[in-house]
C-alpha cells in the first residue's frame, strides 16, 4: 500500500479543478512539515511557520485557477520552494519597517538570497522523501524490525545491545536493518521519479 494518493502532478491538477477540499488536505498533510522545516532551518520561529504555511497555502488557492504546471519548465521542488520563498519575502521582508524592537534579531537573521538557502532547502526535501517513505516502511515491516531499525540505524546502538534489548538475534538486527535500508532505497527513488 503507498502512503500517498497521488502524484504531486495530478494532486496539483486536482488543486487547480476548484474547491477539492481533499486535495488541499492532502497538500497540507504532504508537504506542511517541508514547509516548516524549511522555514524553522532559515531561523524563523515554531508559531511563524505555522503562518507561513498558512500562508503559502492562501497564495496556493488564489494562484491555483488556471495555473498548468509544465514539468519542462521546472522541476515541482523548484516550483514549491518559489512559493514558499514569496510567502517568506513577503510575510518578513516586507514588513520589517514594522518591526518590533524583539523581532530585530530575528529579522537580520533571515537571509533570503543567501549562498544556504539552496542547500537549506534540499536538506529540508531529503528529510522530506525521508519522512515519506518510512510512512511506508511502517506499513510493510514488524514492528520488530522498524524498532530494531531504529535503535540499531537511527540511534546507533551496538547491534548486539539492540538484539539484547528487544529478544532478538543479532542477524535479525543485521536483516532489518538491510531490508529497511533498501525499501527506503527503493522507496526515495521511486518518489524522485515521480517528482519528475
Amino acid at each position: 500500500m503507498r502512503a500517498h494518493v497521488s502524484t504531486h502532478t495530478t494532486l496539483l491538477n486536482r488543486l487547480t479543478a476548484g474547491e477539492d477540499t481533499a486535495a488541499w488536505s492532502e497538500f497540507n498533510e504532504r508537504y506542511g512539515e517541508l514547509i516548516r522545516g524549511f522555514a524553522r532551518r532559515k531561523g524563523i520561529q515554531q508559531a511563524d511557520c505555522d503562518d507561513l504555511l498558512q500562508d503559502v497555502l492562501v497564495s496556493l488557492t488564489k494562484s491555483m485557477p488556471g495555473f498548468q504546471y509544465d514539468p519542462a519548465k521546472g522541476r515541482f521542488r523548484s516550483f514549491l520552494k518559489t512559493v514558499v520563498m514569496r510567502a517568506m519575502y513577503r510575510k518578513f521582508w516586507q514588513k520589517r519597517g514594522d518591526l518590533r524592537l524583539e523581532d530585530v534579531g530575528q529579522a537580520a537573521d533571515l537571509e533570503w538570497n543567501d549562498s544556504d538557502t539552496e542547500d537549506v532547502w534540499e536538506a529540508e526535501w531529503q528529510q522530506y522523501h525521508l519522512r515519506l517513505a518510512m510512512r511506508t516502511i511502517d506499513l510493510e515491516f514488524s514492528e520488530a524490525d522498524r524498532i530494531a531499525f531504529k535503535h540499531y540505524v537511527v540511534a546507533g546502538q551496538a547491534p548486539q545491545d539492540t538484539a539484547a534489548l528487544l529478544g532478538l538475534t543479532i542477524n535479525q538486527v543485521y536483516k532489518a536493518k538491510s531490508n529497511i535500508l533498501k525499501r527506503l532505497s527503493e522507496l526515495i527513488d521511486e518518489q524522485v521519479k515521480e517528482e519528475g
